[in-house]
């Protein structure tokens, strides 16, 4: 039999697996001890796939497969979940301090908006605390960005390339009640 091949038997021995509520990986292990076989748990699926036991890429669970007119149900008994099995981890649910971004080894020009020309980086400086003037890096901008290229690799993070490349934003002023 060529490799791939299932025969009748395997795939009513998958069948039967299948609605006993095993796992695929169970199903494969058990197959091949049956059978001399040597499936992969992916093949498993494939296979179930192809024999109607999984709808759209996800496993139809054995107590939802519908059964023919006249066939007792079969209803398996659901698999208890692990309590806490999907929850992070402590250390995630910690609040964390806010990081302040620098960009070092750029001397920023601090512009103010209105002394902004075209070319200029748009990278913001100030205006943190209440009342705080905001100054523009300055400095000659990349091509196809608003910024100089050590903000560009700030603002993109690591391993951009080249930066991001977006269309124009259209911006629409709206007036405040």
């Amino acid at each position: 039999m060529e490799p791939g091949q299932w025969s009748s038997e395997q795939s009513d021995a998958l069948c039967e697996y299948f609605f006993k509520g095993m796992s695929y990986a169970e199903i494969g292990r058990e197959i091949n001890a049956r059978f001399g076989t040597a499936y992969t748990r992916n093949a498993v699926v494939g296979r179930a796939k192809r024999i109607g036991l999984a709808i759209s890429g996800r496993v139809a669970s054995p107590s939802i497969v519908p059964s023919l007119p006249g066939e007792p149900c079969l209803l398996v008994k659901p698999r208890v979940a692990v309590p806490g099995l999907n929850l992070p981890p402590p250390s995630a649910l910690k609040p964390v301090r806010s990081v302040k971004l620098r960009c070092v080894g750029v001397q920023p020009r601090l512009l103010t908006l209105l002394e902004l020309e075209h070319c200029d980086c748009r990278y913001p400086y100030g205006g943190d605390r209440e009342g705080e003037e905001i100054a523009f890096c300055g400095h000659p901008r990349q091509p196809g960005s608003s910024y100089c290229c050590p903000h560009t690799h700030l603002t993109t993070g690591p391993g951009a390339a080249g930066g991001r490349t977006a269309g124009a934003v259209v911006l629409r002023l709206v007036s405040t009640a």
